[in-house]
């Protein structure tokens, strides 16, 4: 599929840069491009995540995964493996992610911040307080407070990426692990 909204040209010197850094430009980031001041915004926020450290990391790119997985982010995904992988993350469950609830290899906390991430995700949002304050007492509230603003960021890029058409560009391509697909009865349980 082709995004919705032609690519936008970037400046060389970024265009370069990413190139550098990924293999390839990003498609979200040459779609909106064409308000260069809503991608830089975009763009700065996302370099901020990335130096938050209270929150362990393989909780957070699970999370991220189960929320493209929900959304229906294919290119979310893509590049979530490529991150896993490039960031040393345990890649047979982040292949597991879209199946989580039937996969066998996560655990209890890795379970629960899956199942926030998707009920963060829900709308309306189907967080409970049970889940919550489970999820509180194990990490405390300095990651709580992270995970929970990693995961609304998450939503808002998904979100943007699945309307305006932008689908999987091929970074999982490097990994060298199967990637699971989420079961359809998973994507209607979560939903109901």
């Amino acid at each position: 599929m082709t995004p919705r909204i032609p690519k936008a040209e970037l400046p060389a010197a970024m265009r370069e840069n990413m190139i550098k850094q990924l293999g390839a430009v990003p498609e979200p980031v040459e779609v909106v491009w064409h308000s260069p001041k809503v991608a830089t915004s975009s763009l700065e926020f996302s370099a901020k995540l990335a130096e938050w450290d209270v929150a362990d990391a393989s909780l957070k790119s699970f999370a991220h995964m189960a929320v493209a997985a929900q959304v229906g982010c294919s290119w979310c995904l893509d590049v979530g493996y490529f991150q896993a992988q490039n960031e040393n993350l345990d890649l047979a469950k982040a292949s597991q992610v879209p199946r989580w609830r039937e996969s066998e290899v996560f655990t209890p906390l890795e379970r629960d911040a899956m199942e926030y991430a998707e009920a963060m995700t829900n709308t309306p949002p189907t967080v409970t307080d049970e889940l919550y304050a489970s999820l509180l007492d194990r990490l405390g509230p300095a990651a709580m407070v992270e995970l929970t603003a990693y995961i609304a960021f998450v939503n808002m890029a998904t979100r943007n990426n699945n309307a305006n058409g932008i689908t999987s560009q091929g970074f999982s391509d490097a990994c060298e692990i199967p990637l699971a697909t989420r079961p359809e009865t998973s994507r209607a349980a979560s939903t109901a």
